[in-house]
This record gives structure tokens, C-alpha cells and sequence, in this order.
């Protein structure tokens, strides 16, 4: 099964359609939206193409592929305009005899992990920053972000097909890291 993960979209529109066209360039199965969809935070700046009303309609009009979790910056009043859940603080995912524990970050991370147990993923944002660690046997990856990436990372998402992970960059869909859970386990 192949499934793509973003984080952060923080209302760009720009940023938005350009995630939806990697979604579509990508065939993925689902798109799971890791938080932060609608407002850009007090700590961040405008994202360029800030336009929330414009994402709302954007991911309105593929709610049937998204599943999604909350973020920092999402609030009930989001959840009323956008026709698909976001409230969900985490959710487990299995695919291909693999467990995914996605969350936004703010709550579990790698210096916070939830009750998983070796060889289990953690998928978050959050921070801005694409990375990977293995915490106690867990990994824990983070997809950066789709609007306002951090540490002169690029706009980015996350592929996972067949016990493998891919970091692309977002516009090129050019790949800049990746790790196989199969070589690990």
C-alpha cells in the first residue's frame, strides 16, 4: 500500500495545490495530513499564498482520500468548515505488517514517545525539519513541512510503499533521503 504524509500547511494555498498535485503525481492510496492545516500559528510568519479559505475548498474537494490528525494550530473552528475529521490528536495506521502511530508532534515525538513497542513508527511534523532517529527500537520519522519549512530544509512530504520510506522534495519530487524497514527488522 502506498501512502503519502505532509505536516504543515499552515492556510498556503500555494503550498496546498502543490501537495495535491505530488499526492496525484505520487498514486498514493491515501493522503494523511499530520496537522496544522489552516492557520499559521502565532510563531511562524505568513506562508506565501496564505489563502485559508482557498485550502479549505482545496482538501474539501478530496475528503475522501485525506485522514488526519490534529495539530497545534488546529481548533474546533477549523473542523467546521472542513468536511473531514481533524480532531483526532493520533491515530494507528497498519500497513503491510507494519504499525504507524501518527500525531502532530506536539504531544508525542521522539523525546516524548507514546507506548509502541520495538519496530513500531512514529510519523509527525510539527517542528518543520525532515528527520529520522530510532528511539528504543521505535522509529521515529518526521515528513518537515509542506509551507514554511525550518533549517534551510526543503517544502517536503513522505512516501511509504512496501517497508520503505521516502523524503521528496515537494515541487521537484526529487528524493533526499530514505530508509527500508525491511534492512532493519
Amino acid at each position: 500500500m502506498k501512502l503519502m504524509f505532509a505536516s504543515d500547511i499552515h492556510g498556503s494555498e500555494t503550498w496546498c495545490r502543490s501537495m495535491l498535485e505530488a499526492y496525484k503525481r505520487e498514486n498514493a492510496r491515501r493522503l494523511c495530513l499530520l496537522g496544522d492545516i489552516l492557520y499559521h500559528g502565532p510563531r511562524n510568519y505568513l506562508p506565501d499564498g496564505y489563502a485559508p479559505k482557498d485550502v479549505i475548498a482545496l482538501l474539501n474537494g478530496v475528503r475522501e482520500e485525506l485522514f488526519c490528525v490534529r495539530g497545534n494550530c488546529d481548533t474546533e473552528v477549523d473542523q467546521m468548515v472542513l468536511e473531514f475529521p481533524i480532531m483526532q490528536e493520533s491515530a494507528l495506521v497498519y500497513a503491510d505488517g507494519y504499525e504507524f502511530f501518527l500525531s502532530h508532534g506536539h504531544h508525542f515525538s521522539p523525546g516524548n514517545l507514546p507506548p509502541l513497542g520495538s519496530g513500531a513508527v512514529l510519523i509527525n511534523g510539527h517542528t518543520h525539519i525532515p528527520g529520522q532517529e530510532n528511539v528504543g527500537g521505535v522509529y521515529c520519522l518526521n515528513c518537515g513541512s509542506v509551507a514554511l519549512p525550518k533549517e534551510n530544509s526543503p517544502h517536503s512530504y513522505l512516501i511509504y510503499e512496501d517497508g520503505v520510506f521516502i523524503w521528496k522534495e515537494l515541487e521537484s519530487g526529487a528524493e533526499f533521503s530514505r530508509l527500508s524497514l525491511k534492512e532493519r527488522s
